[in-house]
């Protein structure tokens, strides 16, 4: 997201239209500090991924100041911020009826949550809880927590493996999540499970649907282009210019990447 964002400014700039400072956070407490140094600098706008609990108060005291704040992804309680995200809910809804046709309407399903990134998480097991209930009552959903990296999706389904002796489908709300899920099922042997969902357009994810190794079980990706990160940076221009969107938030559509179309996605020029 950081190298799309870095580089519209960086055209941005390079016609004269923008200053830019670039900054990454770790954390909630380092985004915070940074925007204090980002007023400091004499920010007129600010593109913002709050992926952190407790974004709220800051990002809000920025707009109360006269800031212009577009978020990418990360919808948040605060009055005057703008949205640029990725449909999140319809990831979730894709992931349900995704495994649905894989599985069918009956079994288990694993749902690995990420309850600390906010609105992401919230948003697709909204979609995925709600269409397997409108359309696979009978689905057993067992839901575990987790993080949006590959070591925490190794190690925690490592344990829900061992929990878990029967497991049909995986909901993974993230690629990183899924690449350490998918090495947790090889490394325990396990063979029932048919399915692991995945979220974002990571290349390697794309790789391995394709692998030979894998065509046992079926490995999905719901995305959205992070290049949208640069619709953010636009609207934040726009705004400074005096031409806001009508609708505070703008939402993009995702698209469905599997074995069968996984080859159309693969970029060796993509950081991810």
């Amino acid at each position: 997201m950081a190298y799309y964002a870095e580089k519209r400014c960086d055209e941005l700039e390079a016609e004269g239209k923008i200053e830019k400072k670039i900054l990454i956070s770790g954390d909630a407490a380092e985004m915070t500090t940074q925007l204090d140094e980002l007023k400091t600098w004499g920010a007129d706008a600010i593109v913002a991924f709050p992926q952190w609990e407790g974004m709220e108060v800051p990002i809000q005291q920025a707009i109360d100041e006269g800031i212009t704040v577009v978020n990418f992804d990360i919808a948040i309680e605060a009055d005057g911020v703008y949205r640029v995200s990725g449909d999140n809910e319809g990831m979730g809804k894709d992931a349900a009826e995704y495994i649905i046709d894989k599985v069918g309407t009956e079994g288990t399903v694993v749902v690995l949550d990420v309850p600390t990134s906010g609105s992401v998480a919230e948003l697709r097991k909204k979609g995925f809880t709600e269409t397997m209930a409108a359309e696979a009552p009978n689905m057993v959903l067992k839901e575990y927590a987790t993080e949006f990296t590959r070591e925490a999706g190794l190690s925690d389904m490592a344990d829900i493996l061992t929990a878990n002796p029967q497991i049909d489908a995986v909901f993974s709300m993230d690629d990183e999540t899924s690449i350490g899920a998918l090495q947790a099922i090889r490394d325990a042997g396990r063979t029932d499970i048919k399915v692991i969902t995945g979220g974002g357009g990571c290349q390697e994810w794309f790789n391995m649907m394709l692998a030979d190794e894998n065509q046992d079980i079926w490995l999905q990706s719901d995305l959205y282009s992070p290049v949208m990160v640069e619709d953010a940076v636009d609207m934040a221009l726009d705004i400074l210019n005096g031409n806001a969107p009508e609708n505070p938030v703008k939402i993009i559509p995702t698209e469905r990447v599997d074995r069968e179309n996984a080859a159309d996605y693969l970029d060796e020029n993509s950081p991810y």
